[in-house]
């Protein structure tokens, strides 16, 4: 059973951290990410700092839930985003959303859940975030 929902920012999420236009349909897919999961974290490249001034602005706009203002940010650092890294939980109980498979653990590839990068152009009839949804409830 899976207890951890982990998210990437860039490119899964938001465009990027430059531009940070949120993905269509953002604020949908992290109520029902967090209505679901008793965890979810932000396990992203973007340091911490700028993480917050970003959720901040997605949630002050709308285009975000007010918890993904205090969500619970991963540290960590290397070449992977290390599931293990993650407090209190297992890599067997976590789940990844990503964009980028460079950052997926070789031996995690299971507990990955792939998206489609959201880059320019950027449509707003994109519908990644509900594509990645309806995978995520048909692993749990």
């Amino acid at each position: 059973m899976y207890h951890v929902l982990a998210l990437d920012l860039e490119g899964t999420l938001i465009s990027n951290a430059m531009s940070q236009l949120p993905r269509p349909g953002l604020f949908d897919f992290l109520c029902s990410a967090k209505d679901t999961f008793p965890r979810v974290v932000m396990f992203t490249t973007i340091n911490e700092s700028k993480f917050r001034s970003i959720a901040d602005l997605l949630v002050k706009e709308g285009t975000a839930p007010k918890w993904f203002s205090e969500i619970e940010y991963i540290n960590w650092s290397g070449t992977y985003k290390d599931l293990s890294l993650i407090p209190r939980a297992t890599v067997c109980s976590t789940l990844l959303l990503d964009d980028f498979v460079g950052y997926v653990h070789p031996e995690q590839l299971e507990s990955w859940i792939e998206i489609e990068n959201f880059g320019s152009p950027y449509s707003q009839s994109d519908c990644a975030l509900e594509e990645a949804w309806e995978r995520i409830k048909s692993k749990i």
